[in-house]
């Protein structure tokens, strides 16, 4: 099998070549970021360069059985540069695989596409209503899908919920910083909701049944995947505080106030959580995987405690190593702290 994964430098590319390797495919990266060569298998074949680039992208997909279109501009990233990479980035890389035709396209999108909805579990058939940039932008991403679809293109579109496991930093960085150090950890409201969250181990599971399970009816489609087992906010934390034994504890806070303050600081650029973060950060977030799992017989084998657990050890593991790499805006280094260095001090 012959696989070309977008994005391949960071979080979900790691993960997907590991787990691609395994299965003995012929693997080509392509991502604008560096890459950490010494993380990836010897067999890959690595490529810097951007999905926007007409030219290179035609290149990269000729003869390839699968592409799995990851690259993508996070919430951090300017609206120009969101909308830019993760919308006409995707129609290029879309119409490129139609025209060599590619045996199967999949593409990363985000239950993001869901806004904040009133009702729970979330199916693939609600409305979708982008809160921020981000989440806009990927509702157009997968508009493009569906048109490529119709065109003959065999187009599967993967909804995840926020995935984390090993290598996975970004805004988990900071939690993970504030338990090694035994911080109090304020909670936007009372943690009582339940945050469904997703392994990464999980996911590029998924994908690779999806990329090899193409005579299935019904894989041309949108498919929401996210843990099986989880519970409210304030008990998966429980978990991994006991994990930590770090003296950690969540501190509830009236939600309302801490979203204005929040947006305030985000406003003025001394915040690193965007507004989907803090938005949705004390409401009910989870969806249903009965499509996926029946389809394909499949389960998810992690639960949110478990995932935060393996991926907080990780941190401990490589902490040295973490810390020296600075700061930045992708989900494989730490984030500035920004104000919340400041509220860290008083924890």
């Amino acid at each position: 099998m012959n696989v070309l994964i977008t994005g391949g430098a960071g979080f979900l590319g790691l993960h997907l070549s590991k787990l691609f390797h395994e299965k003995k495919a012929n693997i080509t990266l392509v991502d604008i970021a560096p890459y950490n060569k010494k993380e990836y298998s010897k067999n890959c074949l690595f490529v810097n360069g951007d999905v926007r680039d007409k030219k290179l992208m035609a290149t990269l997909v000729k003869n390839k059985d699968v592409v799995i279109h990851a690259a993508a501009a996070l919430p951090l990233w300017s609206k120009k540069e969101i909308f830019d990479t993760n919308v006409n980035g995707t129609k290029i890389v879309l119409d490129a695989s139609f025209k060599n035709k590619v045996k199967r396209f999949i593409f990363i999108s985000s239950t993001a596409v869901y806004g904040i909805p009133k009702k729970h579990p979330i199916f693939e058939t609600d409305p979708v209503f982008g809160v921020g940039s981000y989440g806009e932008s990927k509702i157009e991403a997968e508009q493009a899908c569906q048109e490529y679809r119709k065109k003959g293109l065999a187009v599967t579109v993967v909804r995840p919920k926020t995935f984390i496991g090993t290598h996975r930093l970004g805004v988990f960085e900071i939690l993970y910083d504030w338990i090694k150090d035994g911080k109090k950890i304020p909670m936007i409201g009372s943690g009582n909701n339940c945050y469904q969250l997703l392994a990464v181990d999980d996911l590029v599971e998924i994908i690779y049944l999806l990329s090899i399970n193409s005579k299935i009816k019904d894989i041309n489609g949108v498919f929401n995947i996210g843990a099986k087992k989880f519970s409210t906010v304030k008990k998966d934390l429980q978990q991994l505080f006991d994990y930590a034994n770090s003296g950690s504890r969540l501190l509830p806070t009236p939600a309302f106030l801490v979203k204005k303050i929040l947006w305030f600081f985000e406003k003025i650029g001394l915040s690193p959580l965007y507004q989907w973060i803090y938005d949705t950060a004390d409401k009910d977030s989870f969806v249903s995987i009965e499509k996926i799992t029946k389809l394909l017989k499949w389960e998810p084998r992690y639960s949110n405690g478990q995932a935060l657990i393996k991926s907080f050890q990780w941190y401990l593991d490589n902490y040295q190593e973490i810390k020296s790499r600075g700061s930045g805006i992708t989900h494989t280094v730490g984030w500035k702290q920004g104000i919340l260095s400041l509220v860290k001090k008083l924890m």
